[in-house]
């Protein structure tokens, strides 16, 4: 007994001096102190949910965390396939999901709120919860995303005085106060520390590219805390520069300041920057947008990144305990009117975004998850990963269906009767798309002038974004205007209206579409239609009638008058009529219908090429804005849910030349080959 108590002596001394040397060679760091250590009261009273930052780490219920997240937008995926690229995300290694919330998805119209269907963003929170994954919301108010106007509801566009966005000019303030006032109590309840899946909320994005309005951030922080409490950690993402950051975010601890950069910077020296901008031991290494792809305008070729060159910058961030945001972790499709657009020097250097927001995500636009990309990131997040991955699903099926034989039903301007529309604006000047009260879509734009023997010179300085100029006899009320040319917004030079012999005045039709708002920039607000004076011969033209030609949008349910009319009665009437051959290819917009049956749904692709510029409407659900002359993108996405069995509907408008043989075929791939801008296949 002697021996064994010396022996424990001994013992105790001698561990006791090793411990000792450890904490002076530095091999033993000693404890932080437990103002900056996670809560451990739940030890003691119980369970408690809490997610919060300490020691610059992510702590969950007071262990270390590392977040590796992507961003996948329930407004790019029908609600039908939520669970399905859910499932995908968390097979890649997903433990987050970031979205963005759409203040013009969710409020159309000033005071109409929508929060079903594709809007029903509660429903996919709770979905997230269901399967396990967190939530990074991303509130806004604005978003850029390559959304129509960075997710502003253009009814903003509306107001007199201008109001200024993104600034804390009063009139915004107080829209946006009454816009978060709906939105954040919505998902109050679903905050973490509440039950729910939602770890961390963004103010405001990349606003140090913007401005430098701290009144504006400080407010929205407030804001945010009325509504969410104190124990939410906001955020801020800006680009990783020391001048982005400065002007982009708070200083301190009331938002965590995090970045993006560019897949294939170093990501350590910017991690290292962005701990200047957050308070001690509050500064995670977290990218919010580690870029997988990137967009692709129309007009250009398709964006692909490589699989390998992704997934060893991904594994620098993540092999040194950092957090990434795969932005896009799937990318989806902008349905509807809803794509955005990017300027460059000046806000006539115009670039509309693509229907596809396929991204060169590894998870593709149709859901696929068999390619390089997917395969590599899956790899080096297995790494990682706190819990072996969960098997990859399959990908879905497709199915070509083959040809629809269409037949030209209607010209736009047979669907029109200008003299009984109630929605008729007149003004001396043109005005905005937005004054009229129409959102998306076409403006019609008509005046009358007098024409002259050789003809007279039209010109708009500014028409956003594509215009075509029709001319015809004023009294000629049932014969349709005939087409002389095309004015955009990239290309506005003056063109020659050619003289046409009337008994009165001649009338001048201008059909202004929009083809999606700037969603990011300085040039961000943007109205739509004619913006300027219309001169004639060098002398402003006054008098015009606006018709706004709205077809229904995404979060929509019915479609207006004058497309209803096109896709429903003037079908009727169809089995009764031909059209003669010389109207058939004439360069004038008109609705072109046809029928396809399907005996098992699953997802296909609508192929339009050889067509030239328009929107398609399958069973009434607007797929979106097609332009393979243009190109890259020659096939819309179409998935199953769209479809039934039995007879499906397809109505489309072509804004000029259709394809000769008035054939488009469903089938089974993208096709990003159209244009002039592709010369390879691209096949996924």
């Amino acid at each position: 007994m002697a021996k064994k108590g010396i022996l424990r002596k001994t013992t105790a001394m001698a561990i006791f001096i090793f411990l000792i040397s450890l904490v002076v060679l530095g091999a033993f760091a000693p404890l932080p102190s437990l103002s900056h250590r996670p809560s451990q009261s739940h030890l003691n009273k119980g369970f408690e949910r809490k997610f919060e930052i300490a020691e610059d780490m992510f702590w969950k219920d007071a262990e270390p965390f590392r977040i590796i997240g992507g961003d996948l937008h329930y407004f790019r995926v029908l609600p039908e396939y939520w669970e399905d690229r859910l499932l995908r995300a968390k097979a890649l290694g997903l433990n987050t999901i970031q979205t963005y919330v759409p203040w013009n998805l969710h409020e159309p119209r000033q005071g109409q709120l929508v929060f079903d269907g594709i809007a029903d963003l509660i429903s996919f929170l709770r979905l997230c919860h269901k399967m396990d994954m967190l939530v990074m919301l991303r509130a806004g108010p604005y978003i850029c995303g390559e959304w129509d106007f960075g997710g502003f509801p253009p009814w903003l566009l509306a107001k007199e005085p201008a109001i200024r966005i993104r600034s804390s000019d009063p009139a915004f303030l107080d829209l946006v106060k009454s816009w978060w006032g709906i939105l954040l109590p919505k998902v109050s309840p679903l905050l973490y520390n509440n039950g729910g899946p939602i770890i961390m909320v963004q103010v405001e994005n990349e606003f140090g590219s913007y401005g430098d309005d701290q009144a504006y951030l400080h407010y929205l922080v407030k804001l945010a805390r009325g509504h969410l409490g104190d124990d939410i950690i906001l955020y801020t993402t800006d680009g990783g520069s020391r001048e982005t950051l400065k002007k982009g975010t708070i200083l301190g601890d009331a938002v965590l300041s995090a970045v993006d950069f560019t897949t294939g910077d170093e990501p350590w020296p910017i991690f290292k920057l962005q701990k200047e901008f957050n308070a001690p031991g509050k500064s995670p290494p977290l990218s919010t947008e580690f870029y997988t792809g990137w967009l692709t305008h129309w007009g250009e070729n398709i964006t692909s990144t490589d699989a390998t060159h992704t997934a060893t910058f991904l594994e620098k961030i993540l092999s040194k305990n950092g957090s990434a945001v795969l932005y896009m972790a799937h990318g989806g499709t902008n349905f509807g009117f809803y794509s955005g657009a990017n300027s460059g020097e000046n806000e006539s250097d115009y670039k509309p975004d693509l229907t596809s927001y396929d991204y060169d995500a590894p998870i593709r636009e149709s859901g696929d998850v068999d390619n390089a990309k997917y395969k590599a990131l899956r790899r080096v997040i297995a790494k990682y990963s706190a819990a072996p991955l969960p098997s990859v699903p399959s990908n879905n099926k497709r199915t070509a269906y083959g040809s629809i034989k269409l037949q030209k039903t209607a010209f736009l301007y047979d669907t029109i009767d200008i003299k009984n529309l109630v929605d008729m604006v007149e003004s001396e000047n043109p005005t905005s798309m937005e004054a009229t009260g129409q959102m998306f879509g076409f403006v019609l734009y008509v005046s009358e002038y007098t024409a002259k023997g050789n003809g007279s010179t039209l010109f708009i300085s500014k028409v956003h974004d594509r215009g075509q100029v029709f001319i015809s006899c004023a009294e000629d009320n049932g014969k349709r205007p005939r087409y002389v040319d095309l004015v955009t917004r990239w290309s506005n030079r003056p063109i020659n209206l050619p003289y046409l012999k009337c008994g009165s005045k001649n009338k001048l039709y201008i059909l202004v579409e929009n083809m999606g708002r700037l969603n990011y920039g300085r040039y961000t607000f943007d109205r739509k239609g004619i913006l300027s004076s219309v001169y004639l011969d060098g002398r402003p033209l006054y008098k015009w009638k606006m018709l706004p030609i709205p077809f229904h949008n995404l979060n929509e349910q019915r479609v207006n008058p004058i497309a209803l009319n096109a896709q429903k009665e003037v079908l009727k009437d169809s089995a009764h009529r031909k059209l003669k051959n010389q109207e058939i290819f004439n360069l004038e917009p008109a609705f072109y219908t046809g029928h396809f049956n399907v005996d098992k749904v699953t997802d296909t692709y609508i192929s339009f090429r050889g067509w030239s510029k328009g929107i398609a409407f399958i069973n009434e659900f607007n797929v979106g804005r097609f332009w393979p002359s243009r190109g890259p993108q020659c096939n819309l996405y179409v998935p199953a849910p769209i479809l039934q069995e039995g007879e499906n509907s397809l109505v489309i408008l072509e804004l000029e030349v259709p394809n000769p043989k008035l054939l488009v075929s469903l089938v089974d791939h993208p096709d990003f080959t159209c244009g002039l801008a592709s010369s390879k296949l691209h096949k996924f």
